[in-house]
């Protein structure tokens, strides 16, 4: 719905909002605004309706779970970890749990949270809520129908070596795997405690 009331965001000021674009997972809209000098501008905001949750899944050898998918958007394949959205009114570690064992089979006795991140905050106010889990069981996956997945285990330094040379781009993969090793690295040269949570 359009809004014409102004409103103030920090140094900037919305003096209208209409929506440009909306489908059942996003809202683009369309804002007049004025900018922090003065002068009048635009401002083209993507919303998202479900929270973002993925999960760094650890078994009992050190190795991390993997997804496998073509993404539509960037029209490169990508290996990313168990992640999706989160619909209002759950949770977002009901939503991890829900999309690890739908895309992978797997659930887990043991979740600590590890971030929560803004994924593009110069157009989008997408959160994403990123975890690590253990103490696994296997069961049998149930992807969406739309959803081409594969699955793979790597020990975890080879996931990290993914993130850092290029082969995995998926930010929160990037930033749950990253986080998770300088947990790990301030555990053992400090003491500190390696998982935050």
């Amino acid at each position: 719905m359009d809004d014409d009331r102004p409103v103030r965001i920090g140094p900037w000021s919305r003096r209208q909002r209409r929506v440009a674009y909306e489908n059942d997972w996003l809202t683009v809209w369309h804002d007049d605004v004025t900018r922090p000098d003065g002068t009048p501008g635009i401002y083209g905001v993507v919303h998202f309706v479900n929270l973002a949750a993925g999960v760094v899944v650890l078994d009992a050898a050190d190795r991390v779970l993997l997804v496998g998918q073509h993404r539509y958007a960037l029209d490169a394949y990508s290996w990313e970890i168990p992640e999706g959205g989160v619909p209002v009114g759950e949770t977002a570690l009901a939503g991890a749990q829900r999309e690890l064992l739908e895309e992978t089979g797997v659930e887990a006795v043991e979740w600590r949270e590890l971030a929560r991140v803004h994924l593009s905050n110069s157009v989008s106010d997408e959160l994403a809520v990123l975890f690590v889990a253990t103490g696994l069981t296997h069961g049998t996956a149930t992807p969406e129908a739309s959803e081409a997945l594969e699955t793979r285990w790597l020990p975890f330094d080879d996931a990290l070596a993914m993130t850092l040379d290029g082969r995995i781009t998926d930010v929160m993969t990037v930033v749950a795997i990253g986080r998770l090793a300088l947990a790990r690295a301030r555990l053992s040269n400090t003491g500190s405690p390696g998982i935050p949570g």
